[in-house]
């Protein structure tokens, strides 16, 4: 068991009520004073045991067998009022036996980050981990200055990794990896253990729910940003967002986290990084595939392969989606395509651009679009063949209510966030309490957010993203 770090002076920022009543929760006779001390660990849950969980992880391609939860600490499992069994964690809450050489606290700015993101993630319909609340410590965490120390409550259907099985693979525990393997099945996927092999099909199941998340992130322009083995959640959850961001103008070579020199995790490598992951993830089951090596290999390779059907399967329904395609017309992937290079070549923003195209689709004027590109050469030669696909007999505002609900209006935009971020520096959480109130819709055209919707300035542009460590 650990303890969390002494808060002096813990101040509530936001606490989420609805996910509270969803986990069962009451919150009714708990004023801020009191919520500020549970939330930064000062008072723990009746129950609560603090653990840090140990896992290992390839951080950049290059393997680390001792890495763990530098700065987390779970303090347990609830279960919820559908009857699913969910993780609460601290992150920022001090040092653990895995921290190293670092303090275990969280600054504030990465805690606001996580809070935005994953709230918005979770309007958006993607599965991610959740934000139970965000509290500040009253104390100065050290890094190149002297920054607000905050704690952030995390909700996730479980925190096991790609990494966790490292773990155990990488100190020879065949047991530990079965004992681990047969508890995922309980716990996240019950219905492989009919399969004539549950661990074959536990890879399968393990690679789909991958496989179609990543395939979300590219339909919203989502970078993660740090795709480490340790953190790709076995649950097919997004998790960790440290140094994420969102694509403003289309670039699939974009890259945002300060840490990623070389792209290794850039905006269109995600997918290959997520199959390289799955990879790793089955050199850790062999042992369970199949007594027979060769036989083993076989069934990863097989599971591998199907990684990439399903990914491009998901990946083409997604942006068929967003240009209101409907059925199958073979030059589906050549019109999406052919899109995304025109976005590119006119360095149109991704966001705004099929919201745009929803418009014209129901009866706006091309100029509508137009306006969003810089260079709209070729641009007529696609409009007219994507009108031919989607004159399908629908009427032109049924095409437009389906297009804009699969195409946000508003995005956790880099530049917001971080001005949500600078405001709450100097004390003030207005900015980032409308922020997460806004992207709770992101799909509904409001006037009064229409601000939050706007790229950013030259001199607003965010280019480089940090990790919250």
């Amino acid at each position: 068991m650990a303890k969390p770090a002494t808060a002096r002076a813990p101040q509530l920022i936001r606490v989420n009520r609805p996910l509270a009543a969803e986990l069962g929760i009451s919150l009714d006779h708990a004023d801020d004073t009191r919520l500020a001390q549970v939330f930064s660990g000062q008072i723990l849950p009746v129950g609560a045991e603090p653990i840090a969980q140990a896992y290992s992880g390839h951080q950049f391609g290059h393997f680390n067998p001792q890495l763990g939860d530098g700065r987390a600490l779970l303090l347990g499992e609830v279960i919820d009022r559908s009857g699913a069994r969910r993780d609460i964690q601290f992150k920022g809450s001090g040092r653990t036996a895995f921290s190293r050489s670092g303090d275990g606290l969280a600054a504030l700015g990465p805690v606001l980050r996580e809070y935005i993101v994953s709230e918005a993630f979770h309007a958006l319909g993607i599965p991610a981990t959740r934000a139970l609340a965000a509290v500040a410590t009253g104390e100065q965490v050290i890094r190149e200055i002297a920054l607000p120390g905050a704690v952030f409550t995390r909700v996730a259907a479980s925190h096991i990794r790609v990494g966790t099985f490292q773990y155990f693979a990488a100190r020879g525990d065949t047991e530990g990896i079965k004992t681990l393997a047969d508890h995922v099945i309980s716990r996240h996927y019950p219905e492989v253990r009919q399969a004539d092999n549950p661990y074959v099909a536990l890879l399968r199941a393990i690679a789909g729910r991958q496989a179609s998340l990543i395939a979300r992130w590219l339909s919203i322009g989502f970078i993660h940003g740090v795709m480490n083995t340790d953190n790709m959640a076995i649950s097919g959850e997004t998790i960790d967002f440290g140094p994420c961001a969102f694509l403003d103008e289309y670039d699939p070579r974009k890259v945002f986290s300060s840490i990623d020199q070389h792209g290794r995790y850039a905006y269109a490598n995600q997918p290959g990084i997520a199959q390289w992951n799955i990879a790793r993830l089955a050199e850790c089951l062999l042992p369970l595939l199949d007594e027979d090596e060769d036989k083993a290999v076989e069934a990863a390779n097989s599971a591998l392969s199907e990684f990439g059907d399903l990914f491009q399967s998901a990946w083409l329904h997604a942006f068929r989606q967003k240009l209101g395609l409907t059925g199958e017309g073979e030059d589906d992937r050549l019109m999406v395509t052919d899109f995304l290079e025109l976005m590119h070549q006119g360095e149109a923003d991704f966001t705004l651009v099929f919201r745009a195209l929803s418009k014209v689709a129901g009866g706006a004027a091309v100029e509508t679009l137009l306006d969003q590109f810089k260079t709209p050469l070729g641009l007529s030669d696609w409009l007219t063949r994507w009108r031919a696909r989607i004159d399908d007999g629908r009427p032109q505002d049924a095409v437009q209510r389906a297009m804009e609900a699969v195409n946000p209006y508003l995005i956790p935009r880099n530049h917001r966030i971080e001005e949500a971020i600078q405001a709450a520096l100097y004390g003030d959480f207005s900015f980032f309490h409308r922020l997460v109130d806004a992207l709770a819709k992101p799909y509904d055209e409001e006037p009064a957010q229409a601000d939050l919707a706007i790229p950013p300035a030259p001199e607003e542009r965010v280019t480089r993203t940090f990790c919250g460590t």
